[in-house]
């Protein structure tokens, strides 16, 4: 067995500085992510006069619930979408003028369902380039709150911002959401925001699921930051494609994050997987199965999937997975474009794709500069040596040393 250390969850991590930064008093945040969307959300929070002491093992956030200390800055989002989508919300909340802008890739994601709520609750916001996304002013005076409805079939980060801002807002949010992708990082939001001490009330009516989110504000926490799960799917992906055995410690049955629900998928498929109280094994039985599986709610673990799934003895089709069109990349035809140039058969569609069983041959991976596509095919070289990647560097983005990490298993296995 090969224990392996996944650093802390981006997902996590991000929501986590929010609630720090909203809270009464200082939040110490342990075993936070260290990465470039990370870090670059603590440097936003920087730029709005937010005071963070960072260690390796901590990091501790003082609290300002009145909003940013600052009347106006510009904070730049980097890649980060987190940082993109949630820094506007948190801004809303205070008083001043308040600019942000991202790379390149970031400004091409969409971010129009949650500027239009912000909008429909008084915030004065404008988009300066293109409609719908960055770069955009929020002149922010706080916010009254109210009922909105909402459309986070794209993303459920539009939810996340506006869940978060509720409790900041004077009379609080009742939000209807009529489609909802990605579900299971809605329930982190929730229960992170009750460790912070705000409960979230949920009902499903003829129009959609209710939140209701009550005024109040935050206080604030001593949180431990769990392994992030959508990383360790590269490591279970590994054991099962060789036939080896990997352990992560720290996600166990009452993990927060739904991506490890991606272990299931490998089950299967045919891997032995034991998921204990706080830590999860993976062993790979010397063959996988095909399979067809809806990974709408475990979307980021698509290409983890679609990167073994040429071993498998059968096709593998997954499905409902249309929101992976506005990531980083599009990641559907990123893998499809991948697998196609490593002569496995692949058929697309809006929301789907299918991979037959092949042997695939080496070749340079085209990332699109997405992390998740560098960890994926890393996955599929422990098959196909001298598989390369055009951009391998992306992987700062979420895992900095990943490449150093994945060398040391390989080592351990003798591949």
């Amino acid at each position: 067995m090969t224990a392996v250390e996944i650093p802390g969850s981006k997902s996590i991590t991000a929501r986590a500085l929010f609630l720090a930064a909203a809270a009464d008093g200082v939040t110490t945040l342990r075993r936070p992510l260290s990465s470039d969307d990370t870090e670059g959300f603590a440097q936003g929070l920087d730029t709005l006069g937010y005071r963070i002491e960072r260690t390796a093992e901590a990091w501790r956030v003082e609290g300002r619930p009145a909003g940013p200390a600052v009347p106006d800055a510009e904070v730049y989002c980097r890649d980060g979408a987190t940082t993109a989508r949630f820094l506007p919300a948190l801004a809303a909340a205070g008083r001043g003028t308040f600019r942000f802008d991202a790379s390149a890739q970031m400004r091409r994601r969409p971010v129009a369902p949650l500027t239009r709520a912000l909008r429909e609750l008084g915030v004065d916001l404008r988009h300066e380039e293109a409609e719908g996304h960055h770069p955009l002013t929020v002149v922010a005076d706080g916010v009254r709150g109210g009922e909105l409805t909402l459309d986070a079939g794209q993303s459920s980060q539009y939810l996340t911002a506006l869940l978060l801002l509720g409790p900041l807002t004077r009379d609080g949010l009742r939000i209807t959401v009529t489609r909802l992708v990605s579900a299971p990082y809605v329930a982190i939001t929730l229960a992170m925001m009750r460790s912070f001490g705000v409960e979230v009330t949920r009902e499903r009516t003829a129009a959609g699921e209710v939140f209701e989110v009550p005024a109040g504000g935050y206080r604030a926490a001593d949180y431990p930051i769990e392994p992030d799960a959508s990383t360790a799917s590269y490591f279970f992906a590994a054991a099962a494609l060789t036939g080896r055995e990997v352990t992560v410690p720290g996600l166990g049955r009452d993990a927060l994050q739904g991506d490890l629900r991606f272990v299931e998928a490998l089950r299967r498929m045919g891997a032995r997987v034991d998921v204990g109280p706080d830590r999860t094994t993976v062993a790979g039985t010397g063959a996988l199965g095909g399979i067809t599986v809806n990974m709408r709610d475990i979307s980021d673990t698509m290409p983890t999937l679609a990167a073994v799934a040429p071993f498998a003895t059968g096709p593998v089709r997954i499905e409902d997975v249309h929101n992976t069109r506005v990531k980083e990349c599009d990641r559907l035809e990123a893998c499809a474009d991948n697998l196609r140039a490593m002569g496995v058969p692949v058929a697309t569609g809006d929301d789907w794709i299918e991979i037959r069983p092949a042997t695939p041959r080496p070749v340079e991976i085209a990332t699109r500069s997405d992390h998740r596509i560098v960890m994926s095919f890393a996955v599929t070289s422990l098959r196909t040596p001298g598989i390369t990647f055009d951009d391998p560097g992306c992987v700062r983005k979420t895992f900095p040393g990943f490449h150093e990490a994945f060398a040391q298993l390989r080592s351990a296995w003798g591949l």
